[in-house]
């Protein structure tokens, strides 16, 4: 007769969790995590406060302008686009104009800005576009959400560059 173990489930003791942890076992991951989370609780609290804000304001243009799920979903589109402007103005700021701070990009760029706008959200809409038989709309959405996006990231580089004193690229405009 075989002899069957019953393991716990989870990846096998003493075997590498991901190729991110470079050998590490359950438990020295565990400890890595906690000891990243532990040296940078500002930063993630940072974070977290950013993103609070940046979803309630993205909560309050989807009240404003509501979206029926066969139209054009406005709300989403100018969210993301905007997002996208303030992202190429922030990161002129805080790479080429700003000294470095150690809360700016994480709480606007990441948290805001991450809170803000909404690839989940847009893919859903185009998904239920497609589902409700609307695929031009759907295909405009995807389309111009895309190309939107870098015209607005790219406005938002030139606009800061060009009006931001002390910008380090001022000659490359």
């Amino acid at each position: 007769m075989e002899n069957h173990e019953t393991r716990p489930p989870g990846p096998p003791r003493g075997l590498p969790i991901d190729s991110d942890t470079a050998g590490d076992t359950v438990a020295e991951g565990r400890h890595r995590w906690w000891a990243f989370v532990r040296s940078h609780a500002d930063v993630l609290a940072v974070i977290s406060a950013g993103g609070a804000l940046g979803s309630l304001g993205r909560w309050s243009v989807d009240e404003l302008l509501p979206w029926s799920g066969t139209t054009f979903p406005w709300a989403t589109f100018l969210v993301n686009v905007s997002g996208a402007l303030a992202l190429g103005v922030l990161m002129v700021l805080v790479v080429e104009v700003w000294p470095p701070r150690r809360y700016v990009r994480p709480f606007v760029g990441v948290g805001v800005l991450g809170g803000w706008t909404t690839f989940s959200t847009y893919v859903l809409e185009a998904r239920d576009l497609l589902a409700a038989g609307r695929a031009a709309t759907a295909f405009a959405y995807v389309g111009g959400s895309l190309v939107a996006g870098l015209v607005a990231v790219w406005l938002g580089i030139a606009a800061a560059r060009l009006l931001a004193p002390g910008s380090r690229r001022e000659g490359a405009r």
